[in-house]
């Protein structure tokens, strides 16, 4: 038979609540007793009921993330800045992946509801926000990551995407490139963002962005490596082909440089190339790649800070509005683009990150 809760209780001469707030680690019990409860558990292998202990209290201690690909470095970095701080404080995190597809990300979030979560975190695939209006309707905490609306009212954890394009297109400026083609990510506000502040930084330095030096990849994550290999051959081809790359993330950046060593072209002799993300493969790429730290794990981490803000508050004392957390990220230099004098040694960080 299933050990119950009451048979620790009545094992310890103890009562009911004073286990229950034991297996908390409510402060309202000594360290002696929580200790004794914890030990008596571990002998008798006792297993909570959650489902029924989220009757009571009105938790179900899960938190469910949504993102657009499971293998992204990107998306596994925030994860485990989420669940780490989450776990401290009793909670699950349940992933899910919606492949960038819409109409998959629905499923998947309504699954998840189903599950009575404490609170929905979304890298959204969505063009609108129109799917995801009903989990605010719900009452279900929802705290969109890395992508938000534009006039739609919700909690907002990311990083400062307009800066990143300015960062890396300064970067590239600097180092003496000329010809700067941008390989844009999909119709997400990273992918707006970083384009517009590519194309605000080149124009104040005078330089012109001739229509085909703006190659729009299929997708920036699934299988972003492909895209980034199809566009350094679709710009190879041109007449002029630039001499400097900014792509949208480093898993494109990363099949730009497959593709370029492949035809044997000099990085960064030849071609600079820079992304965006600061992954930890980037070391280990045939040319190091330069990008710019978005300070993923720290994403996931202020993101389990503010769900916890949220569903600890006590009655009457919820956050009012939503709030917005935009991380600056930070220069990294890598033999992609050190030709020399920028940097005295790969994955140098300039500035914030």
């Amino acid at each position: 038979m299933a050990v119950k809760m009451k048979d620790i209780a009545d094992d310890l001469g103890i009562s009911l609540v004073t286990v229950s707030k034991a297996l908390r680690n409510h402060p309202d019990i000594s360290l002696k007793t929580r200790e004794r409860v914890a030990a008596r558990v571990q002998e008798l292998g006792y297993r909570p009921n959650l489902a029924a202990r989220s009757l009571v209290t009105g938790r179900s201690m899960l938190v469910g993330f949504v993102v657009p690909d499971l293998m992204h470095p990107f998306f596994a970095d925030v994860a485990k800045g989420l669940s780490a701080v989450l776990r401290e404080k009793g909670y699950f995190v349940i992933i899910s992946s919606s492949e960038e597809d819409p109409e998959l990300e629905c499923k998947e979030i309504e699954h998840m509801m189903a599950h009575r979560l404490d609170a929905l975190v979304v890298a959204s695939s969505q063009s609108s926000a129109e799917a995801l209006a009903p989990i605010q309707q719900s009452g279900t905490p929802l705290i969109l990551l890395d992508r938000y609306f534009d006039n739609f009212e919700a909690h907002f954890v990311g990083s400062d995407d307009y800066n990143a394009g300015k960062i890396a297109t300064e970067h590239l400026i600097e180092i003496g490139c000329k010809r700067i083609a941008h390989i844009q990510g999909p119709d997400t506000s990273p992918g707006s963002r970083r384009l517009k502040g590519f194309l605000d930084t080149m124009r104040k330095h005078g330089l012109e962005v001739p229509p085909e030096y703006i190659i729009k990849a299929g997708s920036g994550d699934v299988e972003g490596d492909e895209h980034g290999i199809q566009a350094l051959r679709t710009l190879q081809s041109l007449k002029r082909p630039p001499d400097g790359i900014f792509c949208f993330n480093d898993v494109i950046a990363s099949g730009v440089i497959l593709e370029a060593v492949a035809q044997g072209i000099d990085v960064p002799k030849t071609l600079a190339v820079i992304g965006c993300g600061n992954l930890h493969s980037n070391r280990l790429i045939r040319v190091p790649l330069s990008s710019v730290d978005q300070r993923s794990n720290e994403i996931g981490r202020r993101a389990a800070k503010l769900i916890l803000d949220i569903v600890q508050a006590p009655e009457g004392t919820k956050p009012a509005g939503t709030k917005r957390v935009v991380l600056q990220g930070g220069l990294v230099v890598r033999a992609s683009t050190d030709r020399g004098g920028i940097s005295s040694r790969p994955g140098k960080k300039i500035g914030k990150g």
